[in-house]
């Protein structure tokens, strides 16, 4: 969630296709969603609930991170709700070509990771040591279908202009 009022960001391919969105909040709170937008290029999609004074995730700076850092990967992997992953940031400005959904993905410039992102993890939050959104779990790369040792996050720069686009 980055707004009080109900606007949540999630990976397009995540909801792509879908007849009836929900969202479920951490207290178990369910939502009916509408979709604002969603931008296939960058697998970003936005979305709406009806709801007031939600909390919201503080939003962080991605051009500030640096190789090396700590980060944490959020998401509900193989169905497990609300899991935490670590890892360190291994690259930024990476391009992965055709590794996405078996077509051209239009972010040139992602946050590569060793935190474990799974089947799941898509439209979840990559967060600093500050608990500061930094990216949204996109991609992994994978010859198995599970986390190998390598994902990838849309970064916050790019999440943030096209959330405002769509808006």
């Amino acid at each position: 969630l980055v707004s009080p009022d109900g606007y949540a960001i999630t990976c397009n391919h995540v909801i792509e296709g879908a007849d009836r969105l929900e969202v479920t909040l951490n207290d178990n709170s369910v939502y009916n969603a509408k979709v604002v937008g969603t931008d296939p290029a960058t697998d970003v999609a936005l979305l709406k609930i009806e709801a007031e004074n939600l909390p919201v995730i503080p939003i962080g700076d991605s051009d500030k991170l640096r190789v090396g850092e700590w980060v944490l990967a959020v998401g509900n992997p193989f169905g497990f709700t609300s899991t935490v992953t670590t890892g360190i940031v291994s690259a930024k400005a990476r391009s992965v070509g055709h590794a996405g959904y078996g077509r051209q993905m239009g972010v040139e410039s992602y946050i590569q990771t060793d935190a474990a992102v799974n089947p799941g993890n898509s439209g979840g939050a990559l967060v600093n040591t500050r608990g500061e959104l930094i990216g949204i779990n996109t991609i992994i790369k994978t010859s198995t279908g599970s986390y190998v040792g390598y994902s990838f996050a849309v970064p916050e720069t790019i999440v943030r202009k096209v959330v405002m686009d769509l808006k």
